[in-house]
């Protein structure tokens, strides 16, 4: 009689990136034979994948840590808080074992030396596409790693690395294994999309016949010929990215772009040492909506940066009006370990960092009910993520899972999850809409 395959308990934090991490090592250790348990009761051993860029999420990593030992007892360490492993051996010597970031075999390693993998690996019991942690109908396809900017507020480059592009070939193949296995939207994530392949100097790959180069546009033009969904995050705006917009118009790739803008002052900018904050953006934006009107926008914003003056802040909230973009989150800024705007002179009082995070919230808040309000009437396409209570939540193009709003879709018609429906739009609020199925 042979024994029981021994369980790995998994806990995973941070953003899509570290989710992707994660999703690979939960693929290989099924490929090995290993049980992914659900609690940490029921695990011979738990992995924790770490955040580890701002004060709030290294907390909440550690709190993770110490909650597995106290459960479980037996713990291995991975993701971007790994790599600055003193700060968690001096919280919690008693981890077995730490890696750093998108460090796949390492984690494999250490679990083999601390929990013996099985004799049979029982390869059929995987799909094609691995093990993923998202719903069926929806998946993120990460193309690359790291991140050649030096933003004065960010420690991604060192703790993640500088950018490695994946070859276009590969991630084409990844998304159709994925398309097979039912994905009805692809998420393109990475540090820096608009970059993609430049560390690759733009190589060449053959997919279907056809050759291609690793670059953003090449992925957009490819991706778009899956026939699903496909939503481009953290597209810094480059003036290469113009190219997307008539991709975007022909329905090929969502006229969604999300793009970490992060203030609205060039004074501000230039001490947050960002990429393109010379570029016009709010001229680029018109120039965008001209072409696709449909375009949504979404973008995050740092108050009470170093130095912030009035003068400046006040200069966002006149971005914001004129951007108006669709989707607006806000941090308020927090010195981040090893960054360079520890440094800078003047640092904002806290309660005026919040007084003016509550004056952006509220700018946001209003520019996005006013937006929502004018598809009331329209007639939509929504994927459907889940069937709650009275309704279907579902998402528009213009919807990205879990951080963007949803649609509430009454149930006058059987609805399941990962469908696609049309539906027209009877309500709206400050960040989702009601809906009703069309006839």
């Amino acid at each position: 009689m042979s024994s029981p395959a021994p369980r790995v308990g998994f806990v995973s934090l941070g953003c899509p990136k570290a989710l992707v991490d994660s999703e690979h090592i939960l693929t290989q250790l099924r490929v090995r034979g290993y049980e992914i348990a659900p609690s940490y009761e029921g695990s011979d051993l738990v992995v924790v994948n770490t955040c580890g860029f701002i004060d709030s999420a290294i907390d909440e990593s550690l709190h993770a840590i110490g909650e597995a030992l106290d459960a479980n007892g037996r713990v291995i360490v991975t993701g971007c808080l790994g790599a600055n492993p003193q700060r968690i051996l001096d919280r919690h010597p008693r981890v077995l074992a730490i890696t750093g970031p998108h460090a796949t075999d390492q984690v494999l390693a250490a679990i083999h030396r601390h929990l013996p993998r099985p004799h049979d690996p029982f390869m059929d019991l995987v799909p094609p596409q691995g093990i993923r942690l998202t719903p069926r109908h929806y998946a993120y396809l990460k193309i690359s790693e790291g991140c050649n900017n030096r933003c004065s507020f960010c420690i991604i480059p060192a703790l993640r690395g500088r950018l490695a592009s994946r070859p276009l070939a590969d991630v084409l193949r990844e998304a159709e294994r994925l398309v097979a296995a039912g994905t009805k939207e692809l998420l393109v994530i990475s540090q820096d999309t608009s970059a993609y392949g430049a560390d690759l100097r733009y190589a060449r790959s053959e997919w279907r016949g056809e050759q291609w180069e690793t670059r953003f546009i090449d992925l957009a033009r490819a991706l778009g010929s899956l026939g699903v969904w496909v939503r481009m995050h953290y597209v810094y705006p480059y003036p290469h990215v113009d190219a997307v917009l008539p991709l975007m118009a022909e329905g090929r790739v969502l006229p969604y772009l999300d793009i970490p803008f992060q203030h609205g002052s060039a004074s501000v900018l230039k001490r947050m040492r960002r990429p393109a904050h010379a570029e016009n953006t709010l001229q680029r934006i018109r120039d965008w909506r001209a072409q696709v009107p449909e375009l949504t926008l979404r973008s995050s914003f740092i108050v009470g940066f170093p130095g912030e003056t009035e003068a400046e802040f006040q200069q966002l909230l006149d971005w914001l009006d004129e951007a108006q973009l669709d989707r607006v989150g806000c941090f308020r800024y927090s010195p981040v370990e090893g960054a360079t705007a520890n440094d800078l002179p003047d640092a904002v009082p806290p309660d005026v960092m919040d007084e003016r995070y509550a004056r952006v919230m509220e700018k946001a808040a209003a520019i996005s009910a006013a937006r929502l309000q004018r598809k009331v009437g329209q007639t939509l396409d929504v994927l459907v993520d889940e069937i709650d209570g009275k309704h279907a939540i579902a998402r528009t193009a213009g919807d990205a899972p879990e951080i963007d709003g949803v649609v509430r879709v009454s149930k006058s018609k059987p609805l399941r999850a990962g469908q696609f429906a049309r539906v027209n739009v009877t309500a709206a609020d400050t960040y989702d809409l009601l809906a009703e199925p069309a006839a």
